[in-house]
This record gives structure tokens, C-alpha cells and sequence, in this order.
């Protein structure tokens, strides 16, 4: 098994190493052939370095190397902004080596010579990847609550893994530690702590891929610092969210994104504010009670995308759903592109919201989560954001639970070269049908609907090879 590993490895490195090199190849030639001065001829290993380095890195924060376990669509956009975002950057450069505005078009060529290779290089190692490694046949073991929701998740990367079984953690170490040595990865999902730990261990032992659904508590502590003070391995979580010179920091970052975003998006905003008010002849803004850092409330500001004062009629405070009616044709395009939340950015400058942070719920639906979730409020450690881990990561109707928990991992793990990969993945999202996918016409917010134990068994009859154990 370490072997199969490795060769998996060594194949995506190799892909990897392709893309960079095609990239790094083309931009010598147009360097050489379009743009190198010759008072700056012993400067080309640092022009070709630099823009190396930047794309390599730009890509590899927006998660372009993960070839063996991203889908082709993700990984194709992930490579084309990196390629935007790198020949925009290369150009600016190449101005500033000869100190004045250089042609444009022989970078534009480039980038669109760069995106093709790419995305076809992208399709052609995701379908030898899905020709050599199949989906791992994996386990399932869960907890006092069944795991709908989240095999629904698993379905839907069925590229990845295949659910051979399901295994209820009562049926008893000794079945569990049988049953595990026939799969090529495990699966922990809301396991009580000893039960999990004895597991985590035994699969340690065994050299067995474990994947484990994290509980809040396993977020507060693998994120915690090492100390040293004794001969004994000790965490330390502080637990107070951002320390004073990261707020510092990061407020002056907004200040200066937020004033620049807001100059250059201004013809844009126009724009759909006379889209907005030509459409019915309604208000053009939309504002509403949300709540920020330390629970405080302030009023956040959004392109209006509903019918004139229909947001909350009639059943009061809740989510918009997958169809909703109350979204007119303007504002559904809105939010599919998520242009409806650039008036944010004047809250971002005032200081009720951040660039980056949790999404700010309502009072009332956030009242709501807090009954389920008591911990929900630990969310509320750092201002809310435009845009955010969750935000990134999840999508609308993401569960609360979920949303918690990227929340939280974003606050303990917080550093300054976080919030600008989330702002580098913020594009991607745009392109993402799902990140705006509202929630199911019956519900009010995207709390899980109850439902029975043992509910999902016949489907997973029909698709295993050992058939379901529950």
C-alpha cells in the first residue's frame, strides 16, 4: 500500500511539475522575444524567478496542485485565475523594468496559450488518475446519530470513495477492528471520544487511512500552540480570537481594500444599481439587522435581489430557498455572481464587517441555530466577513454545525497569508452554482431536518460489495 501511495504521489508531482514548466517556458520566450532590455540583460534569471515563483505559489494557494482528489472543474478554474492573476502581475513588472507602459498583448497571448495547456493538461491527468486509482473502498463508522446528511456529502464524490459499509461503533471494537482490515480507509463520524480514540489508534497501528468529521472541540485544540515548558507535551489554546496586532493589521487591510475595491467597482455598481431601480422601480439597497464581532448588531448594507418589501412576508425571518419566489430576475443573477453583497464593502470601511470572516447571521435565525448548537456563538470571537472560510469552503445552505466549524478552524488557525488565499478563493466561487444554492422550500434555515435511524440502508445494499452492516 505505501508503494501504491508513492507512485500516486510521484504522478501528481510529475503533472504538477509539467504545468509549472510549460508556464515558466512560455514566459522566457515572450521575455526574451518581446520585452528584455538590454541594459537589463543580466536581470532575466530574476524577472523569469520572480514570475516562477509567483505563479507557482499563487496556484498552490488556490489548491492547483491537488490533482488527486480536486474535481477537473475546480482544479481548471484554479489554474486559469492563477494564470490571470500571474500575467497581470508579470506584466506590472515588466513596466516597472523599463519604467514605462510596455505592449499588453504578447502577455494576453501568452495567458491564453497558458490557460488552454492547462485545462487540457488538468482533463487529461484526471481521467488517468480515474483510470489507474479507482475510488477507495472506504467504511463508514458512526456514532448515536445516523450519518445521512453527511453520506449524502460522500455521494456526491463518488470519483473518490466508494461507502462499502456502514458500521453503527455498538456493535463493538473487536467487530470494528475486523471489519477495517478489509478497506483501504476509514471513516469516524460523530464517535464518542474513547470509542474514537481507541479506533484512531488501532488504525494507527495499522497503517489504515482514517478520515475523522472533526467535533468542536478537536478544531479548539488542533489548532493550539506547542509549549515546552516540562519534559511533557502540553497545547495551549488561548482562546480569545485575534490578538491585538492582528486586528491591527487586519483592519488596516480592509481600510485599503475596501477604498480601492469600491473605486474600481464603482462603474460596475452603477450599473446594477440602474438595472435594480429600472427593474420595478424599487429601492435600490436593501438593508437588514445582522450580528458582528462580540454579538454586536449593525445594519448590513446589499444590492436589493427580492421583490420590493417581500423578504420576510409572511413567515418571517429565514433563508432564501433553492426557487424562491421572492427573488426577481435581476436579483437571482445577482446572487449567482454574488454581486449583491459589493454594497458590503461599505460596511467593511466603516468597521461593522471585515474583508474576511464568518458570514453575519440575523438576530433571529441566529437565535435559532444557538438552541441546537449552544457553542454557536464562538463564531462571534472575530467580525464577520464578506467573504470567509465557510464561505469558501461551504455553500449557502451549508448546515450550521459545518459553518461552526470552518468558522472556528479559520479563527484558531488565523494568520495574515490566510485571509489573502481566501480572498484569491473568493473567485472561485463565482463560478460555482452551488456556493448560491439556496435552502429546500419547506425549511426557514439550513438546520437539518430530523430523520430515521437506519434510512439510508437499502441504498447502500444495492452498491456494496460486503452489503451494508448497520
Amino acid at each position: 500500500m505505501y508503494a501504491y501511495e508513492q507512485k500516486k504521489r510521484m504522478l501528481g508531482i510529475a503533472a504538477n511539475f509539467i504545468i509549472l514548466l510549460f508556464e515558466i517556458i512560455s514566459f522566457t520566450y515572450v521575455w526574451f522575444k518581446y520585452y528584455r532590455s538590454i541594459s537589463y540583460k543580466n536581470g532575466d534569471i530574476i524577472v523569469i524567478g520572480m514570475y516562477a515563483l509567483f505563479v507557482f505559489l499563487i496556484t498552490k494557494s488556490l489548491n492547483g496542485y491537488k490533482n488527486s482528489y480536486m474535481r477537473s472543474m475546480d482544479l481548471c478554474l484554479s489554474h486559469i485565475l492563477a494564470v490571470i492573476f500571474s500575467s497581470i502581475v508579470g506584466h506590472i513588472f515588466i513596466c516597472m523594468v523599463w519604467s514605462e507602459y510596455v505592449d499588453v498583448i504578447p502577455i494576453v497571448v501568452m495567458a491564453g496559450c497558458q490557460i488552454l495547456f492547462d485545462v487540457l493538461w488538468v482533463i487529461l491527468v484526471r481521467q488517468i488518475y480515474i483510470h489507474i486509482y479507482p475510488p477507495r473502498r472506504v467504511i463508514l463508522i458512526y456514532g448515536n446519530y445516523p450519518p445521512e446528511a453527511f453520506l449524502k456529502k460522500l455521494d456526491m464524490r463518488q470519483d473518490r470513495y466508494e461507502v462499502c459499509e456502514i458500521l453503527n461503533y455498538q456493535k463493538g471494537f473487536e467487530r470494528i477492528c475486523s471489519d477495517v482490515l478489509d478497506f483501504e480507509g476509514v471513516f469516524l463520524y460523530d464517535l464518542p471520544a474513547e470509542e474514537r480514540n481507541e479506533i484512531v489508534k488501532y488504525c494507527y497501528e495499522h497503517s489504515i487511512r482514517t478520515y475523522i468529521v472533526p467535533k468542536i472541540t478537536d478544531i479548539i485544540m488542533k489548532c493550539s500552540d506547542d509549549l515546552y515548558l516540562v519534559d511533557t507535551p502540553i497545547y495551549l489554546s488561548r482562546n480569545y480570537g485575534l490578538n491585538i496586532e492582528e486586528r491591527f493589521f487586519k483592519r488596516i487591510t480592509d481600510i485599503i481594500i475596501s477604498l480601492l475595491a469600491l473605486l474600481i467597482l464603482s462603474p460596475l455598481m452603477l450599473i446594477i444599481a440602474i438595472l435594480v431601480k429600472s427593474y420595478d422601480g424599487g429601492k435600490i439597497f436593501y438593508k437588514q439587522l445582522r450580528l458582528t464581532r462580540d454579538g454586536k448588531m449593525f445594519m448590513i448594507y446589499k444590492f436589493r435581489s427580492m421583490k420590493p418589501d417581500e423578504a420576510d412576508k409572511g413567515r418571517g425571518a429565514r433563508l432564501a430557498s433553492k426557487k424562491d419566489s421572492r427573488i426577481t430576475p435581476v436579483g437571482r443573477v445577482l446572487r449567482n455572481l454574488h454581486l449583491d453583497e459589493l454594497p458590503q464593502l461599505i460596511n467593511v470601511l466603516k468597521g461593522d464587517m471585515s474583508i474576511v470572516g464568518p458570514r453575519p447571521e440575523r438576530p433571529e435565525i441566529f437565535l435559532k441555530y444557538e438552541k441546537s448548537i449552544p457553542q454557536f456563538d464562538f463564531r462571534l470571537k472575530v467580525k464577520a466577513g464578506i467573504t470567509g472560510y465557510a464561505q469558501v469552503y461551504g455553500k449557502y445552505n451549508t448546515s450550521p454545525i459545518d459553518k461552526l466549524k470552518m468558522d472556528l478552524t479559520y479563527i484558531q488557525k488565523y494568520s495574515y497569508w490566510m485571509d489573502i488565499k481566501l480572498i484569491l478563493l473568493t473567485f472561485k466561487i463565482v463560478f460555482r452554482k452551488e456556493s448560491s444554492e439556496g435552502v429546500e422550500e419547506t425549511k426557514l434555515t439550513a438546520l437539518p431536518s430530523d430523520y430515521k435511524a437506519k434510512s439510508y440502508s437499502k441504498k447502500y445494499d444495492l452498491r456494496t460489495q460486503k452489503g451494508s452492516k448497520v
